[in-house]
């Protein structure tokens, strides 16, 4: 398998150079256990909404509405959430100021049950998710996909780099790259494939003391001519 260091050489010379690479990287510095550990689990439900929501729409569209979102969904309360009544959906479905998403606001109430669950397994949701190993980032995708609603493909990972939780994401570049490097031979979509991928990954992180984020990056950054 390329060094990493190669990888990130041929990133930089893409980029502009190592400094021009490493200030890109560090719009996305994940954040320390301790302070993931520390959030507002109505925090991590407002951004599992977030993304959710995103999907399929403009992202300029639902950041003009964020203000609507968060006071139809009383500040993502997973309690007010988990417990939403057939009335309080029906009011839902005829705000305006929110996207009157059926599905997606079911999946808002399925989400704030995940997390009270988490809650009630780890002392907190955000202890959960601080807690994780990023050795196993796979393993939590599939927690996500599992137990959370709406939240597999990026949607998951995006989130994830939301709160900041180190993710790899598959994009069609990240996965270019991974194909390029002979890690595997086409998107992953089984286990199997994910464990290769977390395998490089791990082995990345190794060997440059990177965090999956910022290798998931410099992947996605080092294709093209």
């Amino acid at each position: 398998m390329t060094p990493f260091a190669d990888i990130f050489a041929r990133a930089a010379e893409r980029k502009g150079g190592v400094e021009a690479l490493e200030a890109m990287l560090a719009t996305t510095r994940p954040r320390p256990p301790a302070d993931i550990a520390r959030m507002r689990d109505d925090r991590i439900l407002a951004e599992m909404t977030r993304w959710i929501f995103y999907a399929g729409f403009t992202w300029k569209v639902i950041d003009d509405k964020w203000g609507a979102f968060e006071e139809a969904f009383w500040r993502f309360d997973p309690n007010a959430c988990a417990f939403m009544t057939d009335d309080q959906f029906g009011t839902l479905m005829q705000n305006r100021g929110i996207v009157r998403n059926g599905a997606k606001i079911k999946a808002v109430q399925a989400n704030g049950k995940f997390l009270l669950d988490l809650e009630a397994e780890h002392g907190s949701a955000a202890r959960f998710f601080a807690d994780w190993p990023d050795s196993d980032h796979v393993g939590l995708l599939d927690v996500l996909k599992k137990r959370a609603s709406h939240l597999g493909g990026d949607a998951a990972g995006r989130f994830l780099r939301a709160i900041g939780k180190p993710a790899f994401i598959t994009t069609r570049d990240v996965v270019a790259a991974l194909v390029r490097e002979g890690v595997v031979s086409r998107a992953p979509g089984g286990k199997r494939d994910l464990a290769l991928v977390q395998a490089a990954f791990n082995a990345w992180s190794t060997e440059s003391g990177r965090d999956l984020t910022a290798i998931s990056r410099v992947l996605a950054m080092s294709i093209g001519e």
